[in-house]
């Protein structure tokens, strides 16, 4: 018997379809069981839930890493995620050659890395902060889609009002180059434009 033994996804359960969630849009709550996922498009956010039923940041999700690989091995999602920007999954594992141990180990290191990540935002200087976020999140072209103000602050764990200050202050040293994507709202369409000479 291998990993996937404790809950057989091909019997019972949800479809395994893949899945379109706009930005905003709630994918899976803590608690509740279903499939695993991989994140094709977009970005997703983490959150755990306080005793007092508030959300509290735990990490990110961008496209390659898998969602909900615990409910795996328990049955039942760890976190609660929701979609930053406009996101694609598709059900993991993808075929019968994907559901081996390996597999399972290659996703869970994969998330170790992004927590990593996440946590180095955390710390250091307010603008390296959410410029790394915005170098995280950069697609090969170097387009990125920000998430709104105040998940950029949950995520940098920066004010409110800092954010806006900083995503200005990149705008105007032609670090951030407001772009047009499709489907992204006006505001949260950019170039990122790498930039020796820039200060913090």
């Amino acid at each position: 018997m291998g990993f996937f033994s404790t809950v057989d996804r091909r019997k019972s359960g949800p479809t395994r379809a893949n899945r379109e969630h706009g930005a905003g849009e709630e994918i899976y709550r803590s608690g509740n069981t279903g499939l695993a996922w991989r994140v094709g498009k977009g970005v997703v956010r983490l959150d755990t839930g306080t005793p007092d039923g508030e959300r509290r940041f735990a990490s990110l999700a961008i496209a390659g890493d898998i969602l909900g690989c615990e409910t795996l091995l328990f049955g039942a999602y760890t976190f609660t995620a929701s979609a930053l920007t406009h996101c694609e999954l598709r059900p993991w594992p993808e075929g019968e050659s994907a559901t081996s141990g390996d597999s399972l180990l290659a996703s869970l290191a994969q998330a170790q890395q992004r927590a990593a990540e996440v946590i180095a935002l955390r710390g250091g200087q307010a603008v390296d902060r959410v410029l790394g976020l915005a170098r995280l999140l950069a697609d090969g072209a170097g387009r990125v889609v920000l998430p709104t103000r105040h998940d950029i602050a949950d995520i940098t764990d920066l004010r409110f009002e800092t954010i806006s200050r900083i995503v200005k202050q990149l705008e105007r040293s032609g670090i951030l180059v407001a772009t047009k994507i499709d489907g992204v709202h006006a505001t949260r369409g950019y170039c990122l434009r790498e930039n020796d000479g820039y200060a913090h």
